[in-house]
């Protein structure tokens, strides 16, 4: 079979795409025919190793796992004897942020929290998007107490985790400011946004409205920076660790921050996440934003297209 590969940490131009054996899956594993899957920024961090703690958790000099991938969707092909939960041409998909080596044309899997159907009426593709950029989008919701009628400002929007965010705070009744760039206005505005921001345009920061969370999807700002758009009591969420490690700190020291708060959006088990995701999609409630499509052949010019920063959702690997 045909697999994205790296064997040390690095550029998109590390990875080769090789023909390598076809995975046997174990009495407690599924084998599963890959549909779909994304290159995320998920990907990127253990591609690269950025920042420098995830060689901690992926290996210190080199990658354990030399298959990409994180998330998938496809179809059950194989059932090991001990698995009653999957039955062969089931259609699934699934996620694990420390990698599932899914960025070939089969791999195998131990289900449990990491893998669920496919909802009718979604495809491969749709699926396929709709799992990292949500799974971290779930945290920023409920790691807070929205209420109907707050003001929440969603930065970068336009996302995976912007994208699934906006969606997701618009199922609580409440009043989205989100930053876009001029070509996405329309996109944002589609997916629930009140009031829009241009990015290329205007300092968000020197908005003259008060909010009562801000969620910043993208890490390009801070809390010093958003603070004074905050609502007293308000509260402020970054995807990223901030200047110094700064926002785990403000998070734990809640006294350093006057009468607003940070929290740091350590990700809920996918038990929580991946049940929440499918319920929107069955509803009709979360439309996941695909970008661009490639095929496996082209994959290092994916990493490379979502490391720029460019993207806009999410980008999608056909297998």
């Amino acid at each position: 079979m045909k697999a994205a590969i790296r064997r040390s940490y690095g550029s998109p131009k590390t990875i080769s795409v090789e023909e390598v054996t076809k995975p046997v899956p174990k009495d407690s594993e599924l084998l599963i025919r890959v549909h779909a899957t994304t290159v995320n920024r998920t990907d990127c961090a253990n591609l690269t190793a950025k920042p420098f703690i995830m060689r901690f958790l992926l290996g210190f000099f080199k990658p354990r796992k030399i298959i990409l991938g994180t998330d998938f969707a496809g179809e059950v092909v194989g059932v090991g004897k001990d698995v009653t939960s999957f039955h062969v041409n089931e259609q699934v998909f699934g996620f694990t942020d420390m990698g599932l080596e899914s960025q070939a044309e089969y791999m195998v899997i131990t289900p449990k929290d990491n893998i669920l159907t496919i909802p009718t009426g979604i495809d491969y593709q749709q699926a396929a998007a709709s799992l990292e950029g949500a799974h971290y989008a779930y945290t920023f919701t409920n790691k807070t107490s929205i209420q109907p009628g707050n003001r929440i400002l969603i930065n970068g929007a336009t996302g995976a985790i912007g994208s699934a965010l906006l969606q997701f705070c618009s199922t609580y009744n409440v009043h989205i400011t989100a930053t876009c760039d001029t070509k996405n206005i329309a996109l944002i505005q589609s997916l629930g946004a009140d009031k829009i921001i241009d990015y290329t345009r205007e300092d968000f920061t020197q908005d003259e409205e008060k909010y009562d969370f801000i969620f910043d999807a993208v890490g390009k700002s801070t809390f010093g920076k958003c603070k004074p758009l905050l609502k007293k009591g308000g509260t402020y969420i970054s995807s990223e660790l901030g200047p110094y490690s700064q926002n785990v700190f403000f998070s734990i020291f809640h006294f350093t921050t006057g009468d607003k708060k940070v929290v740091f959006p350590i990700p809920y088990s996918l038990s929580q996440t991946l049940p929440y995701i499918k319920s929107l999609l069955e509803k009709g409630k979360f439309n996941p934003v695909i970008d661009r499509e490639y095929s496996l052949e082209d994959i290092s010019e994916a990493y490379a297209y979502v490391i720029s920063g460019r993207k806009t959702g999410n980008v999608v690997i056909n297998l």
